[in-house]
């Protein structure tokens, strides 16, 4: 009776380790074939068939429909550059350059991966929308308060991401560094 009891018992750990474990990288993801560049992540191989299985999994929860490969890679920013998490009560400035690609969109999401309903209906910019300075870089305020130049408009949601997605570009599983793939800086200038 004791050998049937322990046996259960083992088997009902198990199953809820097993199943907690499952939930959590489907949910949270896993850092399996990241690539990290500042505040910025992204996870080239979801969009080919050598993705991992915890990755293939999170996509099917979502729903969302990965960059393939052959088309570009998507980047995304939950934090400054400092690590402090994006928030949208606060001034934000998205500052720099971007990756060598044909077109690429900048795109401000909720934490459950929704656009963020704002009254301009701006959801984010494209490379042939944005003002530019004379050396080609740029200067994207996000803030829930509208601003002169390039604004996105957070809507004063408490916490956002921001979707870098370049296409047609080199930049992939083999880019490691800042100078590999020079991203632009993500930082918090002011709150309330």
């Amino acid at each position: 009776m004791r050998l049937i009891f322990i046996t259960l018992l083992a088997l009902i750990l198990a199953t809820v380790v097993g199943l907690g474990a499952t939930w959590l990288t489907a949910t949270r993801g896993t850092d399996l074939g990241t690539l990290t560049i500042g505040a910025w992540t992204a996870r080239p191989k979801t969009g080919t068939a050598d993705v991992d299985p915890y990755s293939r999994a999170s996509i099917a929860r979502s729903g969302e429909l990965p960059v393939g490969t052959g088309d570009g890679v998507a980047f995304t920013a939950t934090t400054d550059d400092g690590n402090k998490p994006l928030d949208g009560r606060c001034d934000v400035v998205v500052s720099g350059v971007t990756p060598a690609a044909r077109f690429w969109t900048l795109t401000l999401y909720d934490t459950k991966g929704h656009l963020v309903a704002n009254s301009l209906q701006r959801y984010g910019f494209t490379s042939q929308e944005i003002i530019r300075g004379a050396d080609g870089a740029f200067e994207i305020r996000v803030a829930s308060r509208s601003r002169a130049g390039n604004w996105l408009p957070t809507g004063g949601i408490e916490r956002y991401a921001l979707t870098l997605r370049l296409y047609d570009t080199p930049v992939g599983v083999a880019t490691r560094t800042q100078r590999d793939a020079p991203m632009p800086s993500i930082a918090t200038v002011g709150c309330p």
